[in-house]
């Protein structure tokens, strides 16, 4: 009887030896740093310029309990008025980011916008989500909301010599010029671009709504 007890506890020993503890925070979730905004700023196109998309990401992420990082909306604008042409790719940060249900959307700038190998992103409808983790409509869902503002071509810059016909005065108008929109679902349009498909009808909250979209854009956190 003795000895049984010796070598029961001669194994758990070996046990506790050759099974690792847990490590604390091993299985966290990633800190969010992308997301579709889940409303626009109700004016259309005007989100008074990339400095007023830039404090509307910001504060959905406040809202969402993220605002502990800083936040920059996804927007080429064009060169005019003294300023330079910025393009929305550098303007994001380095990555890596995540979703806020903790999935991955890229590991950098590269794979986001495919410079070595197209389709290294994780956007679309499943994972293309916003601030709280819900999905945005698609093809298929009425009403179809999937045109995301980019004002930028497939790689993330600004498309040059367009005049306002883009960026909707470099998003301070909605009623001059057009945007260039992607699609977060992949779907629909000549390409499967997340940033680049189409350009909308118009500026105004009604023109984006009839193109297929509803003022809404990207946003990622820059560190």
């Amino acid at each position: 009887m003795r000895q049984s007890i010796g070598v029961l506890a001669a194994v758990a020993l070996l046990t506790c030896l050759l099974v690792p503890s847990p490590v604390s925070g091993q299985n966290q979730q990633q800190p969010m740093g992308f997301f579709i905004t889940s409303v626009g700023p109700g004016d259309g196109a005007n989100l008074g310029g990339r400095e007023g998309a830039d404090q509307h990401c910001q504060a959905l992420a406040e809202a969402a309990g993220a605002g502990n990082r800083t936040w920059h909306a996804y927007l080429s604008t064009l060169a005019g008025g003294g300023q330079p042409v910025v393009h929305a790719r550098d303007q994001i940060g380095e990555g890596p980011w995540y979703n806020a249900n903790g999935q991955i959307i890229a590991a950098n700038v590269a794979d986001l916008h495919g410079d070595f190998q197209r389709d290294r992103n994780n956007i679309r409808k499943p994972t293309a989500v916003d601030e709280n983790g819900e999905q945005v409509n698609g093809v298929g869902d009425q009403p179809n909301q999937h045109d995301i503002l980019t004002g930028s071509d497939s790689h993330g810059r600004a498309l040059l010599g367009a005049a306002n016909t883009t960026t909707c005065n470099n998003w301070t108008s909605n009623a001059e010029g057009r945007a260039m929109v992607g699609h977060h679902d992949r779907l629909g349009g000549a390409n499967a671009s997340w940033n680049a498909v189409h350009l909308s009808r118009g500026c105004s909250q009604e023109d984006l709504v009839a193109t297929g979209g509803n003022g809404l854009f990207y946003c990622f956190a820059i560190g």
